[in-house]
């Protein structure tokens, strides 16, 4: 018998399916020579300081730092059930060969060979790697297992991830947070994202506007001179072309073309789901692997914009496939060998529509679900198209002695660009123009502009800025550059807006992301190496090597350590952080001082913010406002500080952008808190929007 062990029941049970373990029983299924069960995805993470040492369960700066010898894993408490059974499993006297079937990635690997660990399994490992969950998938992986020792480099750099990142949160963390009495969550890529974040905030903020005018002249369409600083410049200009002939200058015309994009990736998909569909980057990856377990695309979490040579074939089927989505007839032109690079695939390739995308299976899924879907649909009906041709026309005219430009452009053939749902291109159009050509009579009118601020982030500007930053720092052949991976962005923006860092904004149709007064107080203090984007940059370089067993793991680790132990002995606090970090008259039990931001509806104590939520100071009253709240996540919003504020001061706040999970859409209403004494409730009033 083979145990075959998967990241979670649903995958454990299309596997089962496939390989005919059709038996039921607690924890896992079995038959025709298999057992198959799942992890619930992490059943064990690293313990937390105190079991190395009971004195690190109170912070003290003179334990600093704390660099364990030998990591110990921890099993979840709600999973060590499910923990057992395994152990039981890998024991069992027929169990010939134990199967990894987690996620075919970094994390999939550590997920599995914890819990192998662990267990103190010594049967035979095996791997299953494949991109895709459909059936044809699953057996033609199971035909080509792979030796668990070829993936040794992988769990590596997996496990060494998760040390260094363990060292420098635990020591970073309780370094700052004793030293300005606020609770203060650091990390090696949540620190450098907020810096973008601040940074941003900051340009805008120093931004002044300076106002600059140009002359437009309408003589049957419109030309424009250049920007001049000059008002009274400007209107002179305006007055001496007043009723004038205008006269063509020069004229060129060129024709030009886009080559269609590539395919997506992970975050190129999070970015256009943000900007065309208002999605989260997180819930696109929640979108995604719901529809990567339902068969319905290939994996989720690749770096790779390509498909395998060996895919070629298969290509104008899933054109067909998308174009049956989209609800179109199927391109007469489908460029295969556009979308098809061997040499640029990594682990996986490609996100792409399974053939077993059918119109009957999208009409049955969820809306979020089915907007993705459909996203990626037109994704690859794009990339396989014929580049987009036009004409463009540049024309100088010469009115009372002043020039003037006027573009143009006719479109040859949209091609790519007719599958993309958010072209919304709008260009002027010129007649046919020759030189020394006589136009009517003018009309000429000042136009008053100003320069414009950089953008506040949104989620797809800001997944951009992640994915380029420290770029420059970095070796040409580095493979992995910026912050972060294309699997944990989406958990690190979520993780500014949990720890209070960072908000959600809504302003007419875009949601921004921007620093919290906390936030902006982190990154005034926060030494250099640790927020600037090379740190991670060069980790994720490290991992790399490491998997590929060019880097010893104890070498990279080393360097960690010295890291670490170098910011505690020498960092000193920044001078006045008492404006930054103000200390409050009452000192919670938790053994620093946390900043208050109301009330206690029940005692009066002070409410003060931490990572998780909003506790009641006094330690006698069990009032606590969870920023995960059900209630709040059920509308897929966080509890940010600003409407625990509301809630505390007025009972009550507006609360936009919620999503109904019945609809799929957003609204806003205003969140009503209601507390007894023992339990706290809310409510949404949408008469007082």
């Amino acid at each position: 018998m083979q145990l075959v062990i998967a990241e979670k029941p649903s995958v454990a049970q299309s596997i089962a399916s496939v390989l005919g373990a059709r038996t039921k029983h607690e924890g896992y299924q079995e038959g025709n020579g298999y057992v198959v069960s799942w992890c619930f995805g992490h059943l064990a993470g690293l313990a937390d300081a105190e079991a190395y040492d009971q004195k690190y369960a109170k912070w003290k700066k003179e334990d600093l730092p704390i660099l364990p010898e030998l990591f110990e894993f921890q099993l979840n408490d709600d999973k060590k059930s499910q923990f057992e059974i395994l152990k039981t499993l890998m024991h069992r006297n027929d169990i010939t060969a134990v199967v990894n079937a987690c996620d075919a990635g970094r994390e999939g690997e550590l997920i599995f060979r914890t819990a192998y660990y662990l267990a103190e399994c010594q049967k035979p490992m095996m791997r299953l790697w494949i991109s895709s969950m459909e059936d044809t998938a699953i057996r033609e992986g199971f035909q080509q297992l792979k030796a668990g020792a070829d993936y040794d480099g992988l769990y590596q750099s997996a496990l060494c991830r998760a040390e260094a990142d363990w060292l420098v949160g635990i020591n970073a963390t309780r370094l700052f947070s004793l030293m300005y009495g606020t609770k203060l969550n650091i990390g090696r890529v949540i620190s450098p994202t907020l810096a973008l974040v601040v940074q941003r905030e900051a340009e805008i903020s120093a931004f002044v506007p300076e106002p600059f005018y140009t002359v437009k002249l309408h003589i049957g369409f419109d030309a424009e001179t250049e920007k001049e600083k000059n008002k009274t410049i400007a209107e002179a200009v305006a007055a001496s072309c007043e009723g004038k002939n205008a006269r063509v200058k020069s004229v060129e015309r060129k024709e030009k073309q886009e080559n269609s994009p590539a395919l997506y990736d992970l975050t190129t998909l999070q970015r256009d789901a943000n900007r065309i569909l208002g999605y989260t980057a997180k819930q696109t990856l929640d979108y995604l692997q719901q529809l990567y377990e339902k068969k319905l695309c290939t994996y989720p979490r690749t770096d790779s914009r390509y498909l395998p040579d060996d895919m070629a074939m298969g290509v104008l089927k899933l054109a067909e496939v998308s174009a049956d989505l989209c609800q179109i007839e199927v391109p007469e032109h489908v460029d295969i060998q556009r979308v098809c690079n061997s040499k640029k695939v990594t682990d996986h390739h490609a996100i792409v529509p399974t053939q077993s995308a059918t119109r009957e299976a999208f009409e049955r899924l969820p809306l979020g679900e089915r907007g993705i879907l459909k996203l990626i649909a037109q994704g690859l009906l794009k990339s396989t198209a014929k580049p987009y041709r036009y004409a463009e026309t540049v024309a100088t005219i010469e009115c009372a002695g002043h020039l003037f430009k006027a573009k143009g452009r006719m479109v040859l053939d949209l091609g790519w660009k007719a599958f993309d749902s958010s072209n919304k291109e709008k260009h002027q159009q010129l007649p046919e123009l020759e030189e020394g050509q006589l136009l009517n009579p003018s009309k000429a009118v000042v136009k008053e502009g100003k320069t414009l601020p950089p953008k506040h982030y949104t989620e797809d500007t800001l997944l951009s800025s992640m994915e380029t930053a420290g770029a420059k720092e970095m070796p040409e052949d580095a493979e992995r550059k910026g912050l972060g991976t294309p699997a944990t962005r989406a958990g690190i923006l979520e993780k500014l807006i949990t720890t209070g860092f960072a908000e959600r904004k809504k302003s007419q149709k875009h949601t921004y992301l921007m620093p919290t007064t906390l936030g902006n107080s982190l990154i005034t203090v926060l030494p250099e190496q640790l927020q600037s984007p090379q740190l991670t940059a060069e980790w994720e370089h490290c991992l790399s090597r490491i998997q590929k067993q060019d880097l010893d793991p104890r070498e990279f680790m080393t360097g960690i350590s010295g890291l670490v132990a170098d910011l505690v002995e020498n960092y000193q606090p920044v001078d006045g952080a008492e404006v930054l970090f103000p200390k409050q008259e009452y000192t919670g039990n938790r053994g620093v001082n946390r900043p208050a931001i109301g009330k206690c509806p029940r005692c009066g104590h002070p409410v003060a913010a931490n990572s998780k939520g909003f506790f009641c100071e006094n330690k006698e009253c069990r009032f606590a406002l969870w920023r995960d709240n059900r209630f709040f996540a059920g509308k897929q919003k966080t509890l940010s500080e600003e409407v625990a504020r509301d809630l505390l001061e007025d009972g009550r706040s507006l609360l936009r952008g919620c999503y109904s999970p019945k609809t799929g859409f957003y609204y806003d209403a205003t969140v009503v808190m209601e507390d007894d004494g023992t339990h706290t409730r809310f409510r949404m009033d949408f008469g007082r929007n």
